[in-house]
């Protein structure tokens, strides 16, 4: 994505611990870290700054910091963020837990306590008044998949390289707690340059890998109409391009899981959208279920995706392509077998069959046209989004805020090289602001941000507008204000879904307090709409760009109907009797 960076010599005046983990993250790429100081983090965050090649990123609050690192990370390959013990470590883990569901290699970092403190039975500040101190690293031991406790340099080298290392090969979050008082201490290790990371290759079994394609040629050969669908897992598997060379050879129909959208092209003609259940993309889910052979390359399948457990499909006809492992029929399975290896494989050796195609064009019928509002006609949500399919190009990137975006940008078709991404596994309300924060730092110079946020949503996250006004950024935000939780209200209403009105732009001007660059504007009808957008592509490009839309509280989406009431009956089902 970016050139490597430059190579300065040590200094072995200050060859401490801080300075080598600053070399390292940027080494790894990592030129943006987000933080929220406290005291005891502040000679690192000192040190950390003073690394050339390192930005650094204030946040408002710990959670967004966590999430603009897991931004960041969804473009760049890795993201940083750097809190204060157990106050920033508890308040951050939430969306340390978020990018471990992701599968995105976040470093968090903590500032810990003095060295001296350890097992001296004394009482810590920032703690819940124990002498205690390992509750925090007993936490993220179930969200990152390597911890490291740093409170003497004698292994401080070996434990900054192997978390990182770990974070890079296992693409998960690592935990870094660093005492207060070493950070800025010169030790030996850190006196030579630092060796460039060669993360071990991983490589197929080649016995396992042909038997795998092998066995999968043989049963499609025996099969009259299978299709092809991609799923999230093709990023951790990096096999995105392997599979647009299977699509050209395969010569079946072929759709992504919503969660992988973004990861394959959909300019191509035997692409038919997003299957996704019962909401999915119009003549897709017939194709789909109806096939007697689906490859799923990557997929997820949770509650959310298979629209509560409603998913019409057969094991026996189902492959299943895995990071490291390949499913066959529910009869065969095959280990040591890389995602990308496999694919690019199969493409080889598969016989070109366009009969789901076939049967896709002759049941398809083009959708009709969102027609203009009458002028002066509320604002509606088709409407809306018709505007929003208008401005994306190569560009560009969508970012889709848990809620009623989830469906109505999954039915954008993407342009070649547009951005797309959001957070399906874990669904934690509030992740745009601060994942458009960190993929916005990301994406800079490279592509403008179009974020799709709701107004509840936007009440949780929304102080760190600010930084994307002092990080001059130029992102979109679309402030979609219809009143409350919807995506809740369509799983089970009720009072608490409802919340207080905000001026919007209101709070977005007088956080702006005449400092920075940004625009906003309120928006009730398609007339307004109109002009608004045309602004902020032409007179505001080089602003952050907010856009509040007034819609009705139930105008919502058909898909967003029907999920939830999927959704909320798998939610309901009785306990299983066992008498």
């Amino acid at each position: 994505m970016s050139s490597p960076p430059p190579i300065y010599p040590v200094i072995e005046s200050t060859a401490c611990l801080a300075r080598h983990l600053a070399r390292r993250l940027v080494e790894i790429g990592c030129n943006d870290i987000f933080t929220v100081p406290g005291d005891f983090n502040l000679i690192l965050l000192d040190h950390l700054l003073n690394e050339p090649g390192i930005n650094n990123i204030g946040c408002c609050n710990e959670i967004n910091a966590g999430y603009a690192a897991e931004g960041y990370a969804r473009w760049k390959g890795v993201g940083c963020v750097v809190v204060t013990f157990t106050v920033g470590g508890l308040s951050v883990i939430n969306s340390i837990a978020g990018a471990y569901s992701e599968n995105l290699p976040v470093i968090c970092i903590v500032g810990g306590p003095n060295t001296n403190d350890y097992g001296t039975n004394r009482i810590l500040h920032h703690t819940i008044g124990i002498p205690d101190f390992s509750q925090e690293f007993r936490c993220f031991q179930t969200v990152t998949c390597f911890q490291a406790v740093i409170n003497h340099l004698d292994d401080a080298h070996e434990l900054v390289d192997r978390a990182i290392s770990k974070a890079l090969h296992k693409n998960k979050p690592v935990y870094i707690s660093v005492s207060c008082n070493i950070t800025n201490t010169v030790h030996p290790s850190f006196t030579g340059s630092t060796i460039p990371y060669t993360i071990k290759q991983q490589v197929s079994n080649k016995v396992s890998l042909d038997a795998a394609v092998e066995s999968t040629v043989k049963f499609l050969n025996t099969c009259a109409k299978p299709v092809l669908i991609g799923g999230p897992k093709m990023r951790l598997g990096k096999a995105k391009e392997a599979f647009a060379k299977l699509v050209t050879a395969c010569g079946y129909a072929y759709a992504v899981m919503p969660s992988a959208k973004g990861q394959v092209s959909e300019q191509h003609p035997r692409f038919m959208g997003t299957y996704w259940g019962a909401v999915s993309t119009p003549y897709c889910l017939e194709i789909v279920e109806s096939a007697d052979a689906y490859i799923f390359v990557g997929p997820i399948f949770n509650d959310y995706s298979s629209v509560g457990y409603s998913l019409l499909l057969k094991k026996q006809h189902m492959i299943i392509v895995n990071p490291d492992r390949v499913k066959v029929c529910g009869k065969a399975e095959f280990g040591c077998v890389l995602m990308k290896d496999f694919v690019e494989a199969l493409a080889e050796k598969i016989v070109k069959n366009s009969n789901s195609y076939d049967n896709y064009k002759r049941i398809f019928v083009p959708e009709g046209t969102v027609p203009s509002s009458v002028p002066g006609e509320p604002l509606r949500v088709n409407s809306l989004f018709k505007h929003i399919q208008g401005m994306l190009s190569g560009d560009t990137a969508v970012l889709a805020e848990t809620g009623d975006s989830w469906f109505n940008c999954q039915k954008l078709r993407l342009p070649e090289d547009c951005g797309y991404e959001f957070e399906m596994q874990y669904g934690s309300i509030g992740w745009s602001v601060g994942a458009t924060l960190g993929y916005s730092q990301a994406l800079k110079g490279i592509k403008r941000v179009i974020a799709c946020i709701g107004d509840g949503s936007f009440q949780v996250t929304c102080q760190d507008i600010s930084t994307m006004i002092r990080q001059e950024q130029n992102s979109i935000i679309f402030l979609i204000n219809n009143g409350g939780y919807t995506i809740e209200v369509e799983i089970h209403d009720g009072p608490y879904n409802v919340i207080k009105n905000w001026s919007y732009t209101g709070f977005v001007d007088a956080i702006h307090n005449g400092e920075g660059k940004v625009w906003t504007t309120k928006v009730t009808t398609e007339d307004e709409l109109i002009p608004a957008i045309s602004t902020a592509l032409g007179a505001q490009r080089d602003c952050l760009c907010f856009i509040e839309c007034v819609v009705h509280k139930d105008d919502t989406s058909r898909e967003l109907l029907e999920w939830g009431s999927r959704v909320s009956a798998a939610n309901s089902r009785p306990p299983t009797s066992y008498t």
